[in-house]
C-alpha cells in the first residue's frame, strides 16, 4: 500500500523545551503556594486526567495547599516560554503536504498543547490536530490513532507515524496497523518494533530519507 498520510508527536518529536521540566514544575507550584511536586508524582496524576481541557484537575490531585489553577497557568506558561522547535519543522511538514495528509497527534490538555502550537506559530500547519485531551483515550490506545487517522481519511497501513516514545508513539502505532518512526533524542532506547529510526537533530534529512525508501513516495 503506498503512503498516503504523515502524522507526528508534538512534544520531545517537533519541539524541545529548553528547561527541564522538574524545574518549570517547581516554579509553578511555588507560584501557586503549593508543596513541591516531583515530576514522577506529576506524570502518575496526569495519567489519571487524560481527557481534561487544562492541567487544572492533575494539580487539584497532587496540592492540599494553594491555588491548582494557578499552578495549571504557570506551568503553561513556563513550558510555552521554554519551548524551542527542532530544525527545519514549518518547511519539513508543508513540504509533505504536496505529497501527503499530514496531522498531528499529541497527548495532553487541550488547552496546554494549542497553547504550545500558538507559540511555535503552527496552529495552521497541519492538515489535521488531534488532542488526546478531547478524547476518551490516549495514545498508546488504538482510539487516539484512529481519531487522527479518520480526520485526514487514510487508512493505518497507508499511514506513517513520527514520534519518540517507545510506548506511547511507536508501539501504539504499530498496533494501530501504522508504519513507525523513532525519533531519537535523549529520553529513550530505541525501539525494536520500530520500522526506521532518525535523529531528531537531523529530522528534517533523516525523515526525506526514510520517505524516500518506501514505496509510492515517488
Amino acid at each position: 500500500m503506498s503512503l498516503a498520510a504523515v502524522v507526528f508527536d508534538l512534544d520531545y518529536t517537533l519541539a524541545v523545551p529548553d528547561r527541564d521540566r522538574q524545574t518549570l514544575l517547581d516554579e509553578a507550584t511555588a507560584a501557586a503556594g503549593g508543596r513541591d511536586i516531583d515530576r514522577s508524582e506529576y506524570l502518575t496524576e496526569h495519567q489519571k486526567n487524560r481527557a481534561t481541557e487544562t492541567r487544572t484537575p492533575i494539580f487539584e490531585g497532587l496540592l492540599s495547599t494553594g491555588d491548582p489553577a494557578e499552578a495549571a497557568r504557570a506551568y503553561r506558561e513556563g513550558i510555552n516560554d521554554a519551548l524551542v522547535p527542532v530544525d527545519g519543522v514549518p518547511e519539513l511538514v508543508e513540504e509533505l503536504r504536496t505529497q501527503y495528509r499530514v496531522g498531528l497527534l499529541t497527548d495532553g490538555p487541550v488547552q496546554a498543547q494549542q497553547g504550545k502550537l500558538e507559540t511555535l506559530g503552527w496552529t495552521d500547519l497541519f492538515d489535521s490536530v488531534v488532542v488526546t485531551g478531547s478524547l476518551a483515550a490516549g495514545k498508546p490506545d488504538g482510539r487516539a490513532f484512529e481519531a487522527v487517522l479518520g480526520e485526514l481519511g487514510v487508512a493505518a497501513g497507508a499511514a506513517v507515524y513520527v514520534g519518540d516514545n517507545p510506548d506511547a508513539d511507536i508501539r501504539g502505532a504499530k498496533d494501530a496497523g501504522m508504519v513507525a518512526v523513532q525519533v531519537l533524542g535523549d529520553r529513550f532506547e530505541r525501539a525494536p518494533e520500530a520500522d526506521g529510526y532518525i535523529d531528531r537533530d537531523q529530522l528534517a534529512d533523516d525523515l526525506r530519507a526514510f520517505l524516500s525508501q518506501q514505496a509510492g513516495w515517488r
